[in-house]
């Protein structure tokens, strides 16, 4: 079964300070760029437009690099929500090269559910469930293969 589309899809410039001296995009700089991709997805999603109000904390980041990116190149991100948990959920992402379409990274994240107040884990919101699964136009109820 092929995958789901991404749903969320944007460009981004690199910039000077995201290389290192042979000009190739620094692989700790990536985890940035999923940063900036959620926070992406938030506001095309959401209506909480300041995000402290983000009820969740990132707990888990893996990367799979594939190619190499240069400060020239216009990238482009792309991320969906791939599952949601009890207390968490998780968000795929693939970085390519815009122009001719070469694929940089792959990557997953997983968010956990959190009470900044009291500084714990909480159970995954049903309206934010619901939310996520409308925007994303599927159930994204866990399976034993996520």
């Amino acid at each position: 079964m092929p995958a789901p589309p991404f749903t969320v899809v944007f460009e981004l410039h690199p910039r000077f300070r995201d290389t290192d001296a042979m000009g190739h995009i620094n692989n700790a700089v990536y985890v940035t760029y999923l940063e900036v991709a959620r926070q992406e997805y938030w506001k095309r999603f959401s209506d909480i437009q300041d995000y402290r109000r983000v009820p969740f904390i990132l707990a888990h980041v893996n990367i799979d690099f594939r190619a190499e990116a240069l400060v020239h190149e216009v990238l482009e991100i792309a991320t969906r929500c791939e599952w949601i948990g009890t207390r968490s959920f998780a968000f795929v992402y693939e970085i390519r090269e815009a122009h001719r379409r070469r694929l940089v990274i792959e990557a997953m994240t997983v968010q956990v559910c959190y009470d900044y107040e009291a500084k714990r884990s909480i159970p995954m919101p049903a309206e934010l469930r619901r939310q996520i699964e409308a925007f994303e136009g599927r159930s994204l109820a866990r399976s034993a293969e996520s």
